[in-house]
């Protein structure tokens, strides 16, 4: 008879729980933003994309922790409603450079006070210091995986 220690209860497990927030806040996110064809991933992209003025795939897969088959498919979409261009890069044919275009900066905008809402409610009811102590220990978290 094994423990109640031993036993394995995925509730429990950080992972499991780490993505049930994240799917919380996607829910929250896809209900928040006025843009309904705007997915969380094509937001964080867009940002990166006007933070690096110009960027590779790989930059944006570094900077948003988005795969790389799944980053084609959010550029993609994000260059067929024409929020982004892509370029071959100057310095080096071989690669592209995505940059976001006055379309998608003016998305960035418009959407960035509704981001800070998602932000707020995806917290929800953790106050002031339990909000730095879990952001303190999702960074600890990444930096252990050398991020």
């Amino acid at each position: 008879m094994s423990s109640h220690k031993d036993s394995y209860d995925f509730h429990d497990q950080v992972g499991h729980l780490l993505r049930r927030a994240y799917q919380h806040h996607v829910a929250i996110f896809q209900e928040a933003i006025p843009d309904s064809d705007l997915t969380a991933a094509q937001f964080v992209t867009l940002c990166a994309v006007k933070e690096k003025r110009g960027c590779s795939l790989n930059d944006i897969v570094k900077a948003t922790a988005i795969d790389q088959a799944t980053i084609r498919g959010v550029v993609e979409r994000l260059k067929s409603r024409a929020l982004v261009e892509v370029l071959p890069d100057p310095t080096d044919g071989r690669k592209l450079l995505v940059r976001a275009t006055p379309a998608g900066l003016a998305l960035i905008e418009r959407t960035v006070p509704f981001a800070k809402q998602v932000t707020e409610r995806t917290y929800g009811p953790l106050n002031a210091g339990e909000r730095v102590a879990l952001l303190f220990l999702l960074r600890k978290m990444m930096e252990a995986d050398g991020e």
